[in-house]
């Protein structure tokens, strides 16, 4: 009996130390060497000061910026708050949401219709990317705010843009917080006697970058 016990835990040792310890620390290890960016939560830094993650959205207002698709996380884009809005599909408090934030939407746009990232709420409410469609009904007011060509902002938008995974997974997508600071680097007033930033990381990004 006591020669299985012990069996039992030099085992129990052995694999507590292996696996809770040397390959955890094996596998950060190598991470850091091999894609230090993605290990280190892919931070996007100007001027030495990290202004967010390329892999975490963070809300933008002003006429000046692209704005990414609302979130229910929180109050929005609340990193310790990541979750959708839990609404059912017959939900009239979706269904009046929807309604609202289509009309304000369009109203800002000039867009009759609307791309559906426009106006829902992604699963994690995190989503740090817009579909190309989204993001060319904002053209004309962002190149109003800043006083650019539409074509600039256009060719911005699409450096931004990302295609299909493989050629053959998922959606092109546009960064926004990548698009966003191109649009400072291009014309940094994003507004009349104002000089506006990224919104602060959230708090899965807060950490300054290495």
């Amino acid at each position: 009996m006591l020669s299985q016990i012990r069996a039992a835990a030099t085992l129990l040792g052995i694999l507590t130390v292996l696996l809770g310890l040397l390959y955890p620390l094996a596998m950060t290890a190598i991470a850091g060497a091999v894609f230090h960016d993605r290990a280190t939560g892919s931070l996007v830094s100007r001027d030495g000061t990290a202004v967010g993650s390329s892999l975490i959205g963070q809300p933008f207002t002003q006429d000046g910026y692209l704005q990414p698709r609302p979130s229910a996380a929180g109050s929005g884009y609340d990193g310790s708050a990541s979750s959708g809005t839990n609404l059912a599909p017959t939900s009239a408090k979706l269904a009046e949401r929807l309604t609202t934030d289509g009309e304000a939407m369009s109203q800002a746009t000039g867009a009759a219709l609307l791309p559906a990232d426009a106006v829902t709420t992604s699963g994690s409410g995190l989503d740090p990317d817009v579909s190309p469609a989204f993001a060319e009904i904002q053209v004309a007011r962002i190149a109003g705010a800043r006083g650019l060509p539409a074509e600039s902002v256009k060719r911005i938008i699409a450096e931004g843009t990302t295609g299909r995974t493989f050629g053959i997974l998922g959606e092109p997508r546009v960064n926004v917080l990548a698009v966003n600071l191109a649009l400072d680097a291009a014309a940094p007033k994003a507004e009349p006697g104002t000089a506006p930033r990224p919104g602060t990381p959230t708090a899965s990004t807060a950490a300054p970058a290495g």
